[in-house]
């Protein structure tokens, strides 16, 4: 009975620490840190993946109570947090694309409360709604998810990810918060900007008419029109920069992209 006692301690630590792993990135990572997907949906998934990728790795026996287990913990959860922040980079920067299309088409007051990114504009939350869509439909929950079997092979237990190199890659990856919004906002507010510049034109014209009677209603109607007929570039946009997170991940953990 004792012996059966220890086995399953030890089926226990090891079962941990890949656990752990799995779960922060949950806890951080794009669709799944969703206020929706409640913290025991979250750990019903972990559970599972860490089942199924159990079977096919070696773990280390580690007591997480001793000072190497102690901080093998802080490990883990750090090495899960950053894989989740770093796609959630994508997340902000779709988030900025939306906020810039609707100062644009004068928008921005049109605004909604939104649980997981706070307050945006609609079309922002649009884009958001448009972009989770985009995730699913490539399969990026699959790249996930082999991007974490993965990453078990290339950044073991026992091996840890602080340093110099990782924070400056993560730092570097950062500055597409805001490339990647502009180069999703692009079509639009380039269109935008000349509209405003024909009226512009058309006010210097004509100094009696009231531009604010016709240029408001006019950029937003020409506004949605540029965004429909733009879509099809904005989802190839996004998809892309969804692509690059997953890439940036995959040289953060050392795998070979």
């Amino acid at each position: 009975m004792n012996l059966l006692a220890a086995d399953i301690v030890e089926r226990f630590y090891t079962f941990l620490w890949p656990m752990m792993r799995i779960g922060a990135m949950l806890m951080a990572a794009p669709l799944f840190s969703l206020d929706s997907v409640t913290i025991r949906i979250r750990l019903a998934i972990a559970m599972v993946l860490t089942f199924f990728i159990f079977p096919l790795v070696t773990w280390p026996v580690i007591d997480p109570v001793s000072a190497e287990g102690l901080l093998e913990i802080v490990n883990q959860l750090f090495i899960g947090a950053l894989m989740g922040l770093m796609l959630q980079v994508a997340v902000g920067a779709i988030v900025v694309a939306g906020q810039s299309i609707a100062g644009s088409m004068g928008l921005s007051m049109a605004s909604m409360m939104d649980p997981n990114v706070g307050n945006v504009a609609t079309i922002a939350q649009f884009l958001m709604i448009l972009s989770t869509m985009v995730f699913l439909g490539f399969g990026g929950h699959v790249i996930l998810i082999s991007i974490i079997l993965d990453s078990f092979h290339t950044l073991p237990i026992g091996k840890s990810l602080l340093g110099q190199v990782p924070f400056g890659k993560v730092i570097a990856w950062s500055s597409m918060l805001f490339l990647g919004g502009l180069l999703i906002a692009l079509p639009v507010m380039v269109s935008l900007l000349f509209i405003n510049i024909g009226l512009g034109v058309v006010t210097r014209a004509a100094p009696s008419l009231n531009i604010f009677s016709v240029g408001f209603p006019a950029t937003i109607v020409a506004g949605f029109l540029i965004l429909i007929f733009s879509i099809e570039s904005i989802v190839s946009r996004m998809q892309w920069v969804w692509m690059q997170a997953f890439s940036h991940v995959r040289d953060l953990l050392g795998m070979v992209n």
